[in-house]
């Protein structure tokens, strides 16, 4: 047997080369939706991870069987995250997530009901680099935007889409004599049904199996295919190209390496305020966030 490492104390050798060369520069912004002074989203960085979380708006007259609300749920969430990534650096994505929905639970104290369908919830976009690779998750609609030099391409979790687009068919199918609020408030009362169901859509909320239906993935940062850059984004950033078409992918890339994370949030300001009446949601703005993942 060769003679044991001194660089670490006996046990401590990491599992795997966390944060090593190439470095990752990071640039971010978040801005809650214009007149809102609490932000729902949150952006952090612990070490080699980033991430985006979307807090889950509760719409006005919507119990949730919580006293928490969504800033307080994300809050609790990224820090969660950041411990289960430390604790166990060599764990998936999926089982670190699903360890930091357990331990809010823990967080959360005996008045709130956790199998409430409105109970607070949250999106998910995670990126970790680790040596030679990086590792990502996404959960429910915060897309993750990658540039490998050849190619732009976007991971997203469209399983929330999906379930809003069937019951906007449901709605439609209404009587004319049912009112707006009576339509609104059917659609709200099934997306929360869907929530965290087969065939329906899933979130970080109170059930760590939510982790585990996450879109992950890994990609190299040497060699062929090798990243580049890459942007975390809360649908109230990505609407810039879903919602807005202001350019397509590769375009937000350009504008947010050029102009910053705070760029890309200003120009979607603008598109919100000038084309309001194409928005197909309760909300006319929306909290934004942008991390943008830069490699050397």
């Amino acid at each position: 047997m060769g003679a044991p490492d001194r660089r670490y104390p006996t046990g401590s050798v990491p599992a795997r080369p966390v944060g090593t060369a190439p470095m990752m520069r990071v640039r971010s912004a978040s801005d809650p939706a214009p007149g809102r002074l609490e932000n729902e989203d949150l952006v952090f960085r612990f070490g080699p991870l980033v991430g985006v979380l979307d807090g889950a708006t509760v719409p006005e007259g919507f119990e949730t069987g919580c006293v928490h609300g969504p800033s307080w749920y994300v809050r609790h969430l990224a820090a969660r995250i950041g411990l289960a990534v430390a604790a166990r650096p060599a764990a998936t994505l999926m089982s670190s997530l699903a360890a930091a929905i357990l331990a809010v639970r823990a967080d959360h104290c005996d008045a709130c009901d956790l199998d409430h369908p409105g109970t607070p919830s949250s999106t998910v976009c995670l990126l970790r680099e680790g040596g030679d690779q990086v590792d990502y998750l996404v959960l429910c609609d915060s897309p993750l935007v990658l540039d490998t030099g050849d190619q732009v391409s976007v991971v997203s979790d469209d399983r929330l889409d999906a379930a809003v687009a069937e019951l906007r068919r449901a709605a439609d199918a209404l009587p004319d004599d049912v009112d707006p609020l009576t339509r609104f408030r059917r659609a709200v009362t099934g997306q929360r049904a869907r929530m965290n169901r087969t065939h329906g859509y899933w979130a970080a909320a109170s059930d760590p199996d939510a982790a585990y239906h996450a879109v992950t993935g890994t990609l190299p940062l040497r060699g062929a295919g090798a990243l580049r850059r890459a942007a975390l984004l809360s649908d109230g950033a990505s609407c810039a190209v879903e919602q807005f078409g202001l350019f397509d992918w590769a375009g937000l890339l350009e504008v947010t390496a050029v102009e910053g994370p705070e760029g890309l949030i200003s120009r979607v300001r603008v598109a919100e305020r000038d084309h309001a009446d194409r928005l197909r949601r309760h909300k006319r703005t929306d909290d934004a966030s942008v991390v943008l993942c830069e490699f050397r």
